[in-house]
This record gives structure tokens, sequence and C-alpha cells, in this order.
């Protein structure tokens, strides 16, 4: 039997339960909106199911398991064997909790939850599907409209998504075994990431990348530090060359890449992951209905109040665009909600803070010191080596660094680049110095905690000033 399409009404309309969907839900519902959310697959959306929280799930056990490895240097002796089924299992029941979580706190607010695939039929209607034989459809009319359709891993030619050979980055994330032989497609932070982790679990990985290093849009320098830690793990790189074709072969696939010159080299592996990067998810919502299409990277375009060109509708996170980070997608979110309710919001692209989880870890925000003078200003630079800090030492961490870029005249900090183990914890403060436009003398004058890692921030805030005591 199918259900007859009905209709209700909304004032706020969320398109997608990812972080910048349900944040936009609850905010709204905080705010005293009567808000709906919809989502086809799963609350949380691709972060807290197959991407940020997996992700470090499966990072964290293969540090567990590499730490424990590597502890001879201390004293100390192990040979840990990895049960990938059982490491899985694990990882699945921190998303289970989460994503109830996400449920929960939904409801708890008052948010209307609609399981199904909704598509624009005007500028004030959405018709959504639900999922299953002889479920039928619903219209829920709205006021205003947030689209968090969020991102998917983008393919490479001839390489499809099988989930058994050609694997994406949620595919690897659901593996109950280890492969023997990884090859990896894109050393991206996505395929940096996951290539150290399957390292650490014993996987023998190569990394095929176009271009000639790791992480683009990283500095020289903080790439370095994560690929000569990779190359230590064992990883082998190719730079300069593109996936071409593969083939099953007895033992599991051949690899073949082209370089510049278009000579081929292969790859025996037995499973290859392609992770070079992610593409927005636009096409089940009927755009054409409003008039509206994405840029030619599958952007839709918004304002500083996270607006489509349909004053009605809203975008936040990764189908609005770069960074695809859940944390600015969160901060859309609250935003589109707020001028939802009438309230003064606006989204400060300032400083947005972005975390790398290689080994060691990569933490940035604002400006580096090319684009601060890019941007005019005149700089001074202070710059902590970790293997003067004495906490570093004691885990056992000597690589990375803290650099903190301030403007010379008034010590305005804009911006830090932190590369070292907890380097996502140690952004933060810098990132509120910047929000708070805080001085280089603001951060030597607080007292940090010793023995700690936060006192690289210290020192190298004092570098800047010439002030440094424990580096030359």
């Amino acid at each position: 039997m199918v259900v007859g399409d009905v209709t209700t009404g909304t004032e706020l309309l969320v398109i997608g339960g990812g972080p910048g969907g349900y944040v936009a839900a609850i905010r709204g519902a905080q705010l005293g909106l009567d808000v709906t959310l919809v989502e086809r697959d799963a609350y949380g959306g691709t972060c807290l199911n197959h991407g940020c929280i997996p992700s470090k799930a499966v990072i964290s056990a293969a540090d567990v398991a590499h730490d424990a490895r590597r502890g001879e240097e201390m004293g100390v002796f192990a040979d840990p064997a990895v049960d990938m089924a059982g490491l899985t299992e694990w990882k699945d029941g921190v998303v289970t909790r989460l994503t109830r979580g996400v449920e929960s706190l939904c409801e708890s607010a008052g948010v209307e939850l609609v399981e199904g695939t909704a598509e624009f039929v005007d500028g004030e209607t959405v018709r959504v599907a639900h999922g299953g034989e002889g479920q039928g459809s619903e219209s829920i009319a709205f006021e205003h409209a947030v689209v968090a359709t969020g991102s998917r891993p983008m393919e490479v030619p001839g390489f499809a998504f099988d989930g058994e050979r050609i694997l994406s980055s949620k595919d690897a994330l659901a593996l109950d075994s280890v492969p023997e032989k990884l090859v990896v497609v894109g050393a991206g932070y996505i395929g940096m990431e996951l290539s150290t982790a399957f390292a650490k679990l014993g996987a023998e990985v190569t990394v095929v990348e176009m271009l000639d290093d790791v992480l683009p849009g990283y500095e020289d320098d903080v790439a370095a530090v994560v690929r000569e830690r990779a190359t230590d793990l064992g990883i082998d790189f190719s730079f300069g060359e593109a996936a071409h074709d593969w083939e099953e072969t007895a033992e599991g696939i051949r690899v073949q890449t082209t370089d510049a010159d278009d000579e081929i080299t292969e790859y025996n592996a037995e499973q290859c992951l392609v992770a070079v990067g992610r593409e927005p998810v636009t096409e089940t919502l009927n755009l054409d209905a409003l008039d509206l299409q994405p840029d030619d990277d599958g952007v839709l375009p918004t304002d500083e109040q996270c607006r489509t060109a349909v004053e009605s509708v809203f975008a936040v996170g990764d189908v609005a665009g770069e960074p695809m980070l859940a944390h600015k997608a969160m901060a859309e979110g609250t935003v589109a909600a707020e001028v939802a309710a009438g309230e003064p919001a606006a989204f400060d692209h300032q400083a947005i803070p972005a975390a790398v989880f290689t080994d060691p870890e990569i933490g940035t925000v604002g400006m580096t010191e090319a684009e601060a003078e890019d941007a005019g200003f005149e700089t001074v630079v202070g710059q902590m080596p970790l293997r003067a800090n004495g906490r570093a030492l004691t885990v056992d961490e000597r690589e990375g660094f803290v650099r903190v870029v301030a403007d010379a005249d008034e010590e305005f900090l804009l911006g830090a680049q932190v590369v070292g183990p907890e380097a996502s914890e140690l952004i933060a403060e810098l990132g509120l110095g910047i929000e708070m436009g805080a001085r280089l003398e603001d951060v030597v004058g607080t007292i940090h905690t010793h023995p700690t890692l936060s006192e690289a921030v210290h020192e190298a805030a004092a570098a800047a000033r010439g002030e440094a005591i424990h580096t030359r």
C-alpha cells in the first residue's frame, strides 16, 4: 500500500543531518523556531558515521599498536597483535553512541525528525520521498531552508569504488582485516591520515601523488616533518604520477600510473584506496526548481549570512565550499539558524583552525608568513622546536615545532602553525588569540603550565619578540 502525499509546514527546514545541519536545527529550535530536519541516511552525516570520528578512532587504535612496538627505547617491550575486526567493532560502537546522541539532542530540543530524501518543488516547498517500498512521500512547506547535504569522496576515472578492490575512505574504515599491501592514490590530508594508520597496523603502503610532495596547500617545512615520519614508518612515495588503470591479478590487483612523460609504472597490491578529495552533493535537491545552480566546483555560493542566491535558502558545510571542515559547518549552521530567526549574525572566515591527524599532527589557524606578507603586513615570526620542549621529550616526540606569525608594528597575532603531538589541541589557544585580537605580549604574559607542550606556544611568542629563554 502506498501512503498518500501529505503536506505539513515548518518555519525552518534543514536538509541533511550532518554537523552543519543538526547544529542549525538545534540552534533554530533554541531560538524558538519550529524546525524540521530531513535526513536520508544517518544522523551525524559523513563526519560522525564515515569520516572524522571513525577515522580518528582507527588512528588512535593504530597509535596504540605502534607505540607499544616502539617502546623499547623506554625499556618497555611488547609485540601487540591487531584484530582488525575487533577494532572495527569498537569503532562502530563509538560511532553508534555519537549518532544516537545527535538524534537525542535534536529530539530534546524539539526538532521534528523526518527520514527521507528531500527535493525542492519551489522556493517554499520540498517533497520528501521516504525510503522503502510503499513508504510514500510528503510535502513540507517552509519559510526558510538550510541545505546541508555534505560531500562524498571523489572518484578517479577508471577507479570506480567497489568496496572490495577499489576503496573510498568510507570503505577503508569498514575493513575487517588489514591489507598486506595497500596502494593509496592521493597524498592530501585524508590519504596521509589513512596511509599512516594502515602502516602502523601492519600494511605495506605505497602512496601515489600527482604533485611533488605530500599535503598540498601546507608549507614545505610542515609537510616535510610528516613525510619524513611516514617514510620512517615504511611508507613508499611515488610523486609526479597519476593513477591510470588497474586490473585484477591472482594475488590481488595491479595499479598502473603515468607520469608527465607518459611512462607507466605498475604497483601490485591487495587493495587500492582512492583519496583525492571530496565533492559536494547537490544532485538530489532538484535545484532547477529554485533556478539555483552550483558553481563549476559543485559548490553553492553563499554570502556572509550563509544565504544562497535564493533569499529563503541557506547553504552550510561542505556543500557551501572550502574549507570542508566539520567545525566550519557547525559555525555556518549556527549563523544560518540565527539569521533565519532574525538575529544579526554573520560568518567570520578570519580564524578557522584546521587539523590533520597524521603522525605528527598538524594544526593551523589564520595566515602563514607568506599569506600575511601578501596581505600587506610586515611580519615578525617566532618558532619553538619541540626538541627543546621537556614534555615533548618525555613522550618521545622530538620532531615538529610551534610557529606564530604576528604583525611587526602592533604585534597582533595573525596566524600559527603547529606540527607535533596534540597539535589539534594546541592550535585552539592561538585561534582564540587571533579572534580576540591578542598581541604577542598577551601570550608571553600568560603563565603556561610546566611541563606541557603548550609551553612551546609561549616560547614561540617570546621568540617573535626576541625574548626566548629556551631557544637560541
